[in-house]
């Protein structure tokens, strides 16, 4: 027999549930089936499309103009190199997996960040998502791990194509808006203005209950529901001391912020790993930038985006490692394309969707593997192309999401979570 023994703050915690639809069993069964399926995802997103040739795909026998500076160092995983700038990962490459045969057929950075972050093309420019991230999918359908924290977070701030689009405000990320390597990082939206205590916050969601009937007649569109789950979330995690916790990186030992690396990025992902232990389902970190490396590509990529990559990657992976949650937690690495096999007058590489690689790493994922292979000067795939809706399935069959799952959009059309593509199969088993 169960013994429930409920204290006020309890009691008020069941009459909220009550209140929202769920009961007492539904909620202890929904807390349940949470701890039994708690999958995460730590998507890095290089921004600007990092050159495959020169991190994982080097091509030592091509022509200079095509295989540039860089040399390939062996890993510990016999027959497997990746570029020399990589060491760290060079020396725990059985924790990773990364697929060289990834592609698409669109070269321009907002569709191509598009088509990367929802598995659709989209057929113009535009500057938001048409079709919903991955992230706010994954929001949508499975929600957090764990309550009182959001299930989707940027970080350090929003993420171009990133929103939810027709899923609803309520699906969008959460975002600090600071930079966690800075001294006294604090996120802003967690935090009370001084003038305004519990209490009187207490009062003004009573005046905000006493006036939705009145806000539900006037709203024509819908679009309240949206914003009132958005509202009614950040106004809990503003009262929830879990989520304030959960995103103070300052508790870390210093060694450890050190490993990481002070840069944005290494912030950025050591904080992702205590927003997914904490029970944040998917966090998209964005941080680092630079490497859209028309100009400079070498000097560029050896003096701070792959040393500042391989350290807070590599710590990353090890850390969720060390700390049993490898199984739980999916890491993603990629961009919106790779860069040009040949070399331009500027040092530098252009965009280049014909062939990219994608690092995935835990998750319970077969890692220790290069999947995939391309031709002599890193242009085209030579074993099975796989499409953005092969990786990005891959990540929701982790995550426990059909990818077949059927929405509607406003129009009350239905589509897919993905429209193409199946799990990679080397990965999966």
């Amino acid at each position: 027999m169960l013994d429930v023994q409920l204290n006020r703050r309890s009691m008020l915690k069941v009459g909220a549930l009550a209140l929202g639809g769920l009961t007492l069993p539904g909620a202890l069964r929904a807390r349940a089936a949470g701890k039994a399926n708690r999958k995460s995802v730590v998507l890095v997103w290089l921004a600007g499309g990092p050159s495959h040739i020169d991190i994982y795909d080097l091509k030592p026998n091509a022509p200079a103009e095509v295989r540039g500076e860089f040399k390939p160092i062996a890993t510990n995983v016999p027959g497997v190199q990746i570029g020399e700038h990589l060491p760290l990962q060079a020396q725990m490459m059985d924790k990773f997996s990364v697929v060289r045969s990834a592609y698409h057929t669109n070269a321009g950075h907002g569709m191509g960040s598009q088509w990367m972050q929802t598995g659709y093309q989209a057929t113009i420019e535009v500057n938001d998502n048409i079709f919903p991230s991955t992230g706010s999918v994954v929001a949508k359908l499975k929600g957090p791990n764990e309550p009182g924290l959001p299930a989707y977070v940027n970080l350090p701030r929003k993420v171009s194509f990133g929103n939810a689009a027709y899923l609803g405000a309520s699906y969008n990320p959460f975002a600090p808006d600071a930079n966690p390597n800075e001294p006294g990082f604090q996120v802003k939206n967690l935090k009370l203005p001084g003038r305004v205590s519990a209490e009187r916050l207490e009062a003004r969601k009573e005046l905000v209950r006493s006036i939705d009937t009145i806000r539900r007649d006037i709203d024509a569109k819908g679009d309240l529901t949206g914003y009132d789950t958005f509202y009614r979330d950040a106004l809990e995690m503003v009262t929830a001391p879990k989520a304030t916790a959960a995103f103070d990186v300052n508790k870390e030992a210093g060694k450890l912020r050190d490993r990481y690396g002070r840069n944005d990025l290494g912030q950025s992902c050591l904080l992702a790993r205590r927003l997914v232990e904490a029970g944040v389902t998917f966090v998209t970190v964005q941080a680092g930038g630079g490497w859209d490396t028309h100009g400079n590509n070498f000097t560029e990529l050896k003096r701070r985006l792959l040393p500042q990559y391989d350290a807070a990657v590599s710590s990353l992976v090890q850390d969720l490692h060390d700390r049993g949650l490898s199984d739980d937690v999916l890491v993603l690495s990629m961009g919106e394309f790779g860069r040009t096999p040949k070399i331009n007058k500027d040092a530098g590489r252009d965009h280049w969707p014909g062939a990219m690689s994608v690092l995935y790493a835990g998750g319970g994922l077969k890692m220790g593997q290069m999947i995939g292979t391309t031709d002599s000067t890193a242009s085209y795939p030579t074993s099975k192309p796989y499409t953005p809706g092969c990786v990005l399935s891959t990540m929701y069959h982790v995550v426990g999401v059909d990818h077949k799952h059927v929405f509607h959009d406003d129009a009350k059309r239905p589509l897919p979570v993905l429209s193409e593509g199946d799990p990679i199969k080397e990965l999966v088993g």
